[in-house]
């Protein structure tokens, strides 16, 4: 847990005011991953490693945001935001400040602390643990907001969401921010991200989280992320031109892409079956944790990194070695690749009694494979944001 007290004092010695402090955690995603901006499946569980923003309103238009993680303090004046993206960590905060206007949020000057300990680049969801820690912050000063918030937690994800799409530039879809607003502890998520309906997966007690960072970096401001979006995208036009009724993938079935995938070029098809069969398994994936079956569970992880791997074409070889290598410790369940893809996290559920041991194989195996040195985070299923 981030020191809530130390953010405090980093707040007041940079600002000179006691603040209120707000808390958004992290996710891991235990599968279902690039199926959320086709209204499809995923099931994250929100993890121990957070941002805390802690604020303080000001007497005047101006907004401080100061970065522990960062050494940083940028200012702005109310009035006077920017309207595009630097491509800075400030877009993030500024970002969501800008659209909460858009929603007719009216706000004084603020001072502002953020301070996280989600990796970055990881694969984690730093980015919407800042913006949804930092919408709760800018919404706590509204009287009011505590006894009756005007915006219920799954519509503050979509205003999170639309920061990240409509100002910072990345095509994201809305599971980072539902699971940082609406997680369970000791529960992974099952979301319908077409209408943002869910349910709660118990994960079993003796079942512990292990996730290895590959310390493989990936940025998903544009690049490759933006050029998969596309190529969904593309592959969906097509089948809507048999099916006129399909509006997303989600409305795609195995059927329709070995009727008419052939329309497709080879790398659309890869991506819209890497879909399609992903919204399957996460679906069957929900099942198997509420019937306590392990075994089903982990197949369905190793069948979804596979489809990363292969047909998404969004891991890298250190990813597969670390889930090649979990995959052969006997207290693994389950095994893959996490996150938005290009490196970063694999996420390991293990036997909890054996979790210490098995990291420190994991690590062992991987630095004798690759010369890196990895880093093991030990996570529980944590709370969503709250006001603490």
């Amino acid at each position: 847990m981030l020191g809530v007290n130390a953010t405090k004092d980093i707040h007041a010695r940079q600002f000179k005011a006691g603040p209120q402090v707000f808390i958004a955690p992290g996710r891991v995603n235990l599968i279902g991953e690039h199926t959320d901006y086709s209204e499809g499946f995923v099931m994250p569980a929100a993890i121990d490693f957070a941002t805390l923003a802690a604020i303080t309103a000001r007497d005047d238009n101006q907004i401080a945001v100061y970065s522990e993680n960062f050494g940083e303090k940028v200012t702005f004046d109310l009035d006077f935001l920017p309207h595009h993206p630097r491509h800075h960590w400030s877009d993030y905060p500024v970002g969501v400040l800008t659209t909460l206007i858009e929603a007719g949020i009216r706000t004084t000057g603020f001072n502002l602390t953020l301070n996280g300990d989600v990796p970055l680049g990881s694969g984690l969801s730093s980015s919407a643990s800042v913006e949804v820690a930092t919408a709760l912050a800018i919404l706590g000063l509204s009287p009011g907001e505590e006894t009756s918030p005007r915006f219920t937690r799954p519509e503050l994800a979509r205003l999170c969401q639309r920061a990240e799409n409509h100002f910072v530039g990345t095509q994201s879809g809305i599971m980072d921010q539902f699971i940082s607003c609406c997680g369970a502890a000791g529960h992974a998520l099952l979301l319908d991200c077409r209408d943002l309906s869910y349910k709660l997966a118990p994960i079993p007690d003796g079942v512990g989280i292990v996730i290895c960072n590959s310390m493989i970096k990936h940025s998903h401001a544009g690049g490759e992320y933006n050029t998969r979006r596309a190529e969904i995208e593309a592959g969906r036009e097509i089948i809507r031109m048999h099916r006129p009724e399909v509006r997303f993938l989600r409305d795609v079935t195995v059927a329709d892409l070995d009727r008419w995938g052939s329309e497709m070029l080879p790398d659309v098809l890869k991506r819209c079956r890497h879909v399609v069969t992903e919204n399957n398994r996460t679906v069957a994936a929900a099942a198997a944790l509420e019937n306590h079956d392990l075994k089903t569970l982990g197949r369905l992880m190793a069948e979804s990194h596979a489809s990363y791997r292969d047909d998404f074409e969004a891991s890298c070889k250190e990813a597969d070695i670390l889930v090649d290598l979990a995959s052969h410790e006997p207290s693994c369940i389950g095994a893959r690749l996490t996150g938005g893809g290009f490196g970063g996290c694999t996420v390991n559920l293990v036997d909890s009694a054996a979790a210490d041991a098995f990291s420190e194989r994991l690590l062992e195996g991987y630095r004798a494979a690759t010369g890196i040195s990895a880093e093991i985070y030990l996570c529980h299923a944590a709370a969503g944001a709250h006001k603490i």
